[in-house]
Formats: C-alpha cells, sequence, structure tokens
C-alpha cells in the first residue's frame, strides 16, 4: 500500500474502508475548494466525497468507469499565458458533471489520464 500515491492518510483509510473485494486503490487526492473533499481512483471506479449536502452532511460517491463518458482537464489560464498552481478536472456522467481541483496540475493530469485509460479500453 505504500506506492498509493495520496495526501491526507484519513483520506486514505476511508477508502481502503470501503473496497470491494478484489478492488485495489490507485490514487487518493485532497480536493481544493467548495464542495469536494478527496477524490480516489481505484481500479474499478472514481470516489468522490462531495460535501455540498445541506446541513453539514456529506456523501461518498462512487462512479463506476463504465458510467463515465468524458473526463476533460480543467486550467485557468493567467492573462501572462501561465498556468496557476492548481488543475481540475471534470467528470462527466450522464447529465452531470463533477468539477474537482487539486493543489498542483500534476495531479489533475495523473487523475485524468487513470480515468481516460479505463473510460477508452
Amino acid at each position: 500500500m505504500a506506492d498509493i500515491p495520496y495526501d491526507r492518510k484519513e483520506q486514505l483509510k476511508q477508502i481502503e474502508s470501503g473496497l470491494l473485494q478484489g478492488e485495489r486503490i490507485i490514487a487518493v487526492y485532497d480536493a481544493i475548494g467548495t464542495g469536494t473533499g478527496f477524490l480516489g481512483l481505484t481500479d474499478r471506479r472514481v470516489i468522490v466525497q462531495d460535501k455540498s449536502f445541506v446541513g453539514k452532511r456529506m456523501a461518498i460517491t462512487s462512479i463506476p468507469y463504465s458510467k463515465i463518458s468524458a473526463v476533460s482537464v480543467v486550467s485557468n489560464k493567467s492573462i501572462a499565458g501561465g498556468f496557476f498552481s492548481s488543475g481540475a478536472i471534470a467528470i462527466h456522467v450522464g447529465t452531470h458533471t463533477y468539477e474537482v481541483e487539486f493543489r498542483g496540475d500534476n495531479k489533475a493530469h495523473h487523475v485524468h489520464n487513470i480515468i481516460l485509460h479505463y473510460i477508452s479500453g
């Protein structure tokens, strides 16, 4: 398990506690901004912690790769043409889009590439 990239141990443990038989964690990244607490990737699904529910409630949403129609990298370009130090991805599932922002573009690109691998296979 030591080779799994993650930002926070408690988030990794939360994903571990909900794994299906034989499911393997690929990465768990902390999210920034409103609404999303973290995003986890396994070899079967994307797991998003959603904090946007009323009354400080939250949900852990599992999105099977087979239900994802597209994934996008969303970057903020500055006027000078460079990128800010955060990156976001958008995961399109039916008519809903989950947008998750990370600290650093490299995490957004890693998540994007993993999802793309599973949805294009």
